[in-house]
């Protein structure tokens, strides 16, 4: 265990680090390519729009620095481990059982979201450019199919049962299709709905990554709890630039990856149970939203003053910055809370 703790440790570091040093040269990609956020207008969104109108300009896109790295490091590790044939294995953490479907979520994710930021960058597409809800969600439910089939496949992981903790794992057959396709479609989705703030996605996925890292390394899956830690020190990395006032945004290309990969790995480690405390956030921002667009369908009135909610915060007069660290503060309480359930469940 203590060369699997090393892995881990190693990995998260070597991500860090890596990022740190991929961050100057993306932005100033970035920069020169003139690849920048479109803040809504004030016709479509007034509030929004006053609140952000500072930030038009800024560079987007800044996710690549997270899933990039990932996919670098799993790629050059991979391949050391070939050439000097088996003496640096132990950092290798590509895995077909474990690591094949969240790698490979997380770089299709990650290049559709490229091209949706791309969309918005040039103005194509509705509402001042990119894919729309409609098309997103249609999206994430192609993808959310693709690994509902590897899972499920007898030729795969030949996956069909549930964990539900203190009361035990249930084989549901067929459902567990569908089941898969609302994890992956809530959690991409929801992803999504939280990149609104500077340093918000980034510090929430922070914790949940670290704490179903830490359950993927208790349970003995130790080449996901690697992935995991890549992840983790990618965005640490990429918060040193993106906590307020944010250098660059992580854009669709970051937060559909990692919001693809997050249900992935609660799915991988039998927690979907535990995901809604591991990335609390995440939900009450999508409740939020679902909550507003009921209320004005229906009843033709708003809840909040602008939605997803840490809008309707900033809207009441919390700083930005207040928003984010409140947000952190209640995603590590929460995520500790969900861990500490998983330990429990295991004791008894």
């Amino acid at each position: 265990m203590a060369v699997e703790a090393t892995r881990v440790l190693v990995v998260s570091m070597a991500a860090f680090f890596t990022a740190l040093i991929l961050t100057a040269p993306v932005l100033n990609f970035l920069r020169r390519l003139d690849f920048k956020k479109q803040i809504r207008t004030s016709e479509s969104a007034p509030i929004f729009s006053k609140m952000h109108s500072g930030k038009a300009g800024t560079p987007t896109m800044g996710g690549v620095i997270i899933w990039g790295t990932v996919v670098l490091l799993a790629g050059a590790f991979f391949l050391l481990d070939l050439i000097f044939d088996g003496k640096l294995g132990h950092l290798n953490f590509i895995n077909r059982a474990e690591t094949y479907l969240p790698l490979a979520a997380l770089l299709i994710a990650a290049l559709i979201g490229l091209a949706d930021d791309l969309l918005g960058v040039f103005k194509i597409g509705p509402h001042g450019g990119g894919l729309s809800v409609k098309r997103k969600i249609i999206l994430y439910i192609f993808l959310s199919i693709i690994g509902a089939w590897w899972f499920y496949s007898p030729n795969h992981l030949d996956w069909h049962v549930i964990k539900i903790p203190f009361l035990g794992i249930y084989d549901i057959g067929l459902l567990y299709i569908p089941l898969f396709m609302f994890v992956i479609v809530g959690s991409a989705f929801s992803a999504n709905e939280t990149d609104g703030l500077d340093g918000l996605l980034g510090g929430v996925s922070l914790f949940a990554f670290g704490a179903l890292t830490t359950v993927a390394f208790a349970l003995g899956r130790y080449d996901l709890a690697v992935m995991g830690a890549a992840i983790v020190g990618a965005l640490l990395a990429f918060l040193w630039n993106n906590i307020y006032p944010a250098k660059f945004f992580m854009g669709d290309t970051g937060s559909m990856a990692l919001g693809i990969t997050l249900g992935i790995m609660a799915m991988l480690t039998n927690t979907v149970f535990l995901l809604p405390f591991f990335g609390i956030i995440l939900v009450i921002e999508t409740l939020s939203v679902i909550a507003q667009l009921t209320s004005k369908k229906l009843f033709k009135k708003k809840i909040f003053l602008s939605t997803p909610i840490h809008h309707h915060f900033e809207a009441i007069g919390w700083p930005e910055s207040q928003v984010t660290m409140r947000f952190w503060i209640v995603s590590v309480v929460f995520a500790g809370f969900g861990l500490a359930l998983f330990f429990l469940d295991r004791i008894f």
